[in-house]
């Protein structure tokens, strides 16, 4: 499976912005995925996530109200919609597919790409 992000960039507080991941090899058994950010000298963490089946979705109470994640099951697509963005929202933001085969999950993560939002 690869994982390819693309819609960072640099913007001003409070613009927008939209991330798409792009899941393709064996996907087939993708159940679910994820962003991702890592800001410099910080630990990676959870922004939102997505079940691609039924849809549901969670999010990093940083996220909660800003940002809205969704996702193609068909396509295995995923996307995150960036609004109100802040300086703190500077990182570089991952996508992560869990793939389930039998009882086995297997992660994947793309690249990355950065967002840079400026005061």
């Amino acid at each position: 499976v690869q994982l390819v992000e693309s819609g960072g960039g640099l913007v001003q507080a409070g613009g927008s912005l939209r991330l798409s991941c792009a899941a393709s090899g064996s996907t087939s058994n993708i159940k679910s995925m994820a962003w991702y950010r890592q800001a410099p000298g910080k630990q990676r963490e959870l922004v939102a996530g997505i079940t691609l089946g039924d849809g549901s979705t969670n999010y990093a109470d940083s996220a909660k109200g800003r940002f809205t994640i969704s996702g193609d099951n068909a396509k295995k697509t995923m996307y995150l919609q960036m609004n109100s963005l802040k300086p703190e929202d500077t990182a570089v933001y991952y996508c992560h597919a869990r793939r389930v085969i039998f009882t086995t999950t297997l992660p994947y993560w793309g690249q990355g790409t950065q967002v840079t939002v400026s005061s």
